[in-house]
């Protein structure tokens, strides 16, 4: 390793930034540097305009993807290298606002049902039923389902930040299903190495294939479940500032997406133009 990615290290580690978050920056700067064949301190401002670029243009890079390296250079010339000057050449793109995919209840029945794996099954509906991130459910231990209290406690999510979130009596009679089954020593969802928890590349690949069992033309990720559990529970009735808390959101205007997904708050709300049909047929009555 060399002594430049190990000082960008220790300035992540310094600052607290998590495992997963750490392992994207130096990917994403090292991805930068392998692209020009050079060191990234002796690359500047046209380097990194002509990479963002070819990000954009051949790659046809993710969204995600794309703000994750604006990131990663900013922190590596403003903190790691000193270049404070260098922010200024890394500019926030303006964001795609887009609407998040959500499955019915129905399709989410469908996909738990639509595999035999009970590891498999119990890690969808454990997302699902708690409105979990990847990197949260993957990082779950025992101990952290507490039965008697009813919650699942959520150690260090986003923002370094722990939080309560129900737990369901039908997950928690799933749990011990698969508790008896795999009697997991450390981790709740361990990976092929049993002292290390399943990757978030597992579970997404695992999303992907029940998915595709369950014959649902909808892309299914740990996301879009996460998703759905906000979306469903804001349409039976749980306020925005609850759903807030359960998602671990820092701000509350990040919640007000689900407004705009909740198929029952838009079709309870009527239409300017059944109001004219309607006074129009009061009319000619």
């Amino acid at each position: 390793m060399s002594a430049l990615r190990q000082k960008m290290i220790a300035d992540l580690q310094l600052r607290n930034y998590s495992p997963h978050t750490i392992e994207a920056y130096v990917r994403c700067v090292a991805a930068f540097a392998r692209h020009f064949r050079q060191s990234p301190d002796q690359l500047g401002p046209d380097h990194i305009r002509e990479y963002q670029i070819f990000l954009v243009r051949q790659k046809k890079a993710s969204w995600a993807l794309f703000i994750q390296t604006v990131c990663a250079l900013r922190f590596f010339y403003h903190t790691t290298l000193g270049r404070k000057e260098m922010i200024d050449y890394i500019p926030y793109p303006r964001q795609e606002k887009r609407l998040p995919i959500v499955l019915s209840q129905a399709e989410v029945a469908s996909l738990l049902q639509a595999t035999n794996n009970l590891k498999h099954r119990t890690i969808l509906t454990t997302i699902y039923a708690a409105g979990l991130r990847v990197s949260e459910v993957a990082n779950l231990r025992p101990a952290e389902i507490d039965s008697r209290r009813q919650v699942i406690v959520v150690r260090q999510g986003k923002g370094h930040k722990d939080r309560l979130v129900m737990l369901s009596p039908h997950l928690l009679e799933l749990l011990r299903q698969y508790w008896k089954a795999y009697r997991p020593p450390l981790w709740l969802f361990p990976g092929d190495d049993p002292h290390r928890p399943i990757r978030a590349r597992s579970i997404h690949r695992i999303c992907r294939r029940v998915g595709a069992a369950a014959g649902l033309t909808k892309t299914v990720t740990p996301h879009v479940l996460r998703h759905s559990f906000a979306t469903h529970l804001l349409e039976a009735g749980t306020d925005l500032r609850t759903i807030q808390l359960l998602m671990g959101h820092r701000s509350l205007k990040t919640t007000t997406l689900y407004l705009h997904v909740s198929a029952q708050a838009l079709c309870s709300t009527a239409s300017p133009l059944d109001r004219l049909c309607h006074q129009q047929s009061g009319e000619s009555g």
